[in-house]
């Protein structure tokens, strides 16, 4: 049986595995094509420029996955995006989901 202490001192243990389980797992991951379903559904471009203004009013310039809500990683070129299954995002792209970071 193990003790609330035992348990206490497992937890930073486990946080850190599952941190650097999940940073090596979006290093590996795929890149978004624009072509995919979800990518075509979302607007979804690696290039926030290539945005289509006249589909998608939402766009403001300024705007990229690395500035959203929802871009997981930090200054990276890409990072995860949870809209696209596990498969990473270029920073500078953008899609018609895009959450400003508060």
């Amino acid at each position: 049986m193990t003790s609330r202490r035992q348990f206490i001192r497992i937890i930073p243990l486990a946080g850190a595995t599952l941190v650097a389980g999940r940073t090596a797992f979006a290093a590996d991951a795929p890149m978004v094509d624009e072509k995919d379903p979800p990518a075509v559904a979302l607007g979804y471009v690696s290039d926030a420029a290539k945005a289509d203004k006249a589909k998608f009013a939402s766009y403001a310039a300024g705007q990229n996955c690395g500035s959203c809500q929802l871009y997981q990683g930090k200054a990276d070129p890409a990072g995860i995006c949870p809209l696209f299954a596990g498969k990473r995002v270029a920073a500078k792209g953008w899609c018609s989901a895009f959450a400003k970071k508060a």
